[in-house]
């Protein structure tokens, strides 16, 4: 669901075609800043959400989605653009001059690993946290992040983030570079849990609470987007944790339930709903940002196994979605000790993947900040 011209529209897709549904609403505003970076290669740290707490689906809706769950919480709707199989969507018209435009001879890049690594982004979950003020240190940071008003004093921005979360690079990260934290609220669980991302996340000193560029807020029980031009603790204005490869589901259930997120190095100063956000150039030939791929039908998979079938798979079923610059073809995921005996398999099985054998599949137009 967004905002837009004063109208709330509700957007899915079903059986290859974008539906929209809208109702009288009101905007509340859009931004214009730059970018808020990705995860190019950036290490992450943490161990992510406590055993046992991924797994499990809903009941399929439109397009025959299901959710999956982390921490008991499901990740959006059944019918939410990360959830739906795309395999029978129709091909977008451009999809040979995307790709073409998108490095299509390198190999993928599985842009994750083990905690001791520190490499991949991590993530946590809990509820009860105390709000923690937000010092945004981007000219952006109060004009696109999301509202949440400290219990006292004036500030508008209060997180219940707990000091302690992980943040990707680990506390000795360039300050420079990503640190994004991701945290779920567990609050209202299984449907109306509440995903908290911050973006450029400095380790918290003494009770000041955390400083960041950016932060969104995501109710995982909700399609609501985020106002139209507003980026995340991603360039598109897209939820992170979503798009990961997270270790319970691709080794320990054998399947992928949502797409994935990755990165290109050039994009075009548009989006694709559920994209909010464009952090490219002039050139409409390139990716613009939430650009919606799938794995070919035609690419074989009968001789990978494991974790590699499993993200194989799922990029055929639900695909990839792009949602920041950076390395081209690299797939996020999960910081998570346990991959550590399927790396080389993974990394090994990827190198046999180019960006030839994708296809851009449409779901819907293209809009510009």
């Amino acid at each position: 669901m967004t905002k837009q011209g004063g109208m709330v529209c509700s957007w899915s897709l079903a059986l290859g075609m974008i539906l929209l549904g809208c109702s009288s609403g009101s905007s509340n505003g859009a931004g214009g800043a730059g970018g808020s970076g990705g995860a190019s290669g950036a290490p992450g740290t943490g161990g992510g959400l406590p055993a046992g707490g991924a797994g499990g689906t809903s009941a399929g809706g439109a397009g025959g989605g299901v959710s999956a769950t982390l921490g008991g919480c499901r990740i959006f709707p059944a019918d939410n653009p990360w959830n739906q199989d795309i395999s029978s969507a129709p091909l977008h018209a451009s999809s040979a001059t995307y790709i073409s435009n998108m490095s299509p001879t390198t190999i993928f890049h599985p842009d994750w690993g083990t905690v001791s690594d520190a490499y991949g982004f991590p993530f946590s979950s809990g509820t009860g946290a105390p709000p923690q003020p937000i010092t945004w240190t981007a000219s952006w940071g109060p004009t696109e992040s999301d509202k949440l008003p400290c219990p006292t004093g004036s500030n508008q921005f209060c997180y219940p983030i707990p000091l302690t979360a992980p943040i990707e690079g680990g506390p000795g990260a360039d300050t420079d570079s990503d640190r994004h934290v991701l945290y779920i609220d567990t609050a209202g669980a299984p449907d109306n849990c509440t995903l908290y991302e911050l973006y450029n996340a400095q380790n918290p000193t003494g009770s000041s609470g955390w400083t960041a560029q950016n932060g969104a807020i995501f109710h995982l029980g909700s399609n609501t987007l985020r106002p139209e031009g507003w980026t995340s603790a991603d360039a598109a204005g897209l939820p992170i944790l979503p798009g990961l490869v997270r270790f319970d589901e691709t080794v320990n259930q054998g399947e992928i339930r949502h797409a994935i997120r990755f990165t290109v190095s050039k994009s075009y100063q548009g989006y694709i709903h559920p994209a909010t956000h464009a952090a490219g150039n002039s050139s409409a030939s390139l990716p613009p940002m939430g650009l919606r791929l799938r794995l070919k039908a035609s690419f074989a998979t009968s001789s990978f196994s494991g974790p590699t079938l499993v993200i194989l798979t799922a990029m055929k079923k639900y695909g990839l979605i792009l949602a920041d610059n950076g390395s081209n073809w690299y797939i996020s995921g999960e910081s998570h000790e346990g991959w550590a005996p399927y790396m080389d398999a993974l990394l090994t099985g990827m190198r046999q993947v180019h960006g030839s054998d994708f296809e851009v599949v449409d779901t819907g137009p293209v809009l510009t900040n």
